[in-house]
């Protein structure tokens, strides 16, 4: 498996895979090495792309995705990359859309182990009553993302605002 690193607003970042595509994407507390190492071919494209998503250049991203996850965590997954940017969604419209209304916990968790920051949006779930609710990289991360992507308003004093 192949690693790169690269600097976001949120903090550092980890990019994991190889040339069957990336497997993981995620916020880590690290220190850098200097120099940074190269970034391994099979990732540069994830890398340009989140650069570009963070400069507010892209909405979407087309690289290879090599997750691993249970069939069911799959299914969650992919229908998460249909929740479009700048939108959000409730848990328990996802879980109509995958077609059990009664596997809400399971489609949460599998929301949860979510490998691909991002990219497999899971930031754009929130509850039912439009609250925010859990998040891996935590919750300020979850409103900057909502903020970032104009699924959140900004507030008047340049602070995110909660709902």
């Amino acid at each position: 498996m192949l690693t790169a690193y690269m600097n976001s607003p949120l903090g550092p970042v980890r990019i994991t895979g190889d040339d069957l595509g990336v497997a993981a994407i995620s916020c880590v507390d690290v220190t850098f090495p200097d120099p940074m190492p190269d970034v391994p071919d099979p990732l540069q494209g994830a890398v340009t792309q989140l650069e570009e998503y963070f400069a507010g250049t892209r909405q979407t991203f087309n690289f290879a995705l090599n997750p691993a996850g249970t069939a069911f965590q799959q299914k969650v997954w992919q229908a998460l990359l249909d929740v479009p940017f700048g939108t959000t969604l409730s848990y328990l419209a996802l879980t109509r859309r995958i077609g059990d209304e009664k596997a809400i916990r399971a489609v949460a968790a599998a929301n949860g182990k979510n490998p691909l920051w991002i990219v497999v949006p899971c930031h754009r779930i929130i509850g039912s009553d439009g609250s925010l609710t859990g998040y891996a990289g935590g919750l300020w991360r979850k409103q900057w993302l909502l903020t970032h992507e104009g699924a959140l308003p900004a507030s008047k004093h340049g602070q995110l605002s909660l709902f």
